[in-house]
């Protein structure tokens, strides 16, 4: 993590307005644009070492609002008959 700050104090001595951004930050970024991309928040939670995945779903909980919408689509495509399976997953934000 050191190296990294090291980079980004060369590029802010380069460029004074670019923004300084805690590595934390990049670390919840990452979390954010999996789970926006429709990635398993068990799959999140291994890849930030969480100790379980109700500390990533409480985290992140606000990055899944239409989790909930999503299930039930799915389900309801089920029991409908409609097909469910797309060229594209269904995403969870």
């Amino acid at each position: 993590m050191r190296h990294y700050y090291r980079i980004l104090d060369r590029i802010v001595k380069e460029h004074p307005d670019f923004p300084r951004i805690r590595f934390h930050d990049l670390r919840h970024t990452h979390a954010t644009l999996l789970l926006k991309a429709g990635i398993h928040p068990k799959i999140v939670q291994e890849r930030l070492g969480h100790s379980s995945i109700n500390v990533t779903l409480d985290t992140y909980s606000h990055v899944l609002p239409n989790l909930q919408e999503a299930v039930l689509k799915n389900i309801g495509d089920s029991i409908t008959g409609e097909s469910i399976s797309t060229k594209e997953p269904t995403l969870l934000y």
